[in-house]
């Protein structure tokens, strides 16, 4: 097809540091007590680029009075942080989600170009929390799942330090 060109992508570093993606992790956890302590819902999300450097950084402020529903930290983390990178940096750079990103969020991370997903808590463990009530619908779907069924690849890692991803949700559901 004339004008069509294919783009190959860098990728991801393939091995990444630990000491790094738990630490990231961390501040995301960080993230979501301080949503929650202004009255969001207990969420952060972050994007360091390939040499570990946060580019954005996002708690959960969807629920807040007058709050837009669809602005969850991973996707105004993803969104911000291709404003700075483009599609060649957000290749190499990573998302890192308190909680496992939802299916919207996943979209968003993939849409934006991610190279990789880390996350604390599963939505399988989250739902222990939030139980299955309109109130506090979810989709009972694993990121994974949703990112595995996209034409280019993305890495997903986690759940990762689950129970301590899982203190900004103690008490908050219920």
């Amino acid at each position: 097809m004339a004008g069509w060109t294919t783009r190959t992508a860098p990728t991801a570093r393939a091995d990444p540091d630990e000491r790094v993606d738990l630490n990231l992790l961390r501040r995301t956890f960080t993230l979501a007590e301080q949503a929650r302590s202004i009255g969001g819902a207990p969420y952060g999300a972050l994007v360091a680029d390939v040499d570990g450097n946060v580019v954005a950084e996002q708690g959960n402020t969807s629920s807040l009075s007058g709050g837009d529903p669809t602005q969850h930290a991973e996707l105004v983390a993803t969104s911000s942080a291709w404003r700075t990178l483009g599609y060649d940096g957000m290749a190499v750079a990573t998302l890192y989600a308190s909680t496992e990103p939802c299916t919207m969020c996943s979209g968003a991370a993939y849409w934006t170009g991610i190279g990789r997903v880390v996350y604390g808590l599963s939505v399988a463990r989250l739902l222990e929390f939030t139980g299955d009530t309109p109130d506090h619908a979810s989709f009972a779907l694993p990121s994974r799942e949703v990112l595995t069924h996209g034409a280019r690849p993305v890495t997903v890692v986690g759940p990762l330090l689950e129970d301590e991803a899982a203190q900004a949700h103690r008490g908050y559901w219920r």
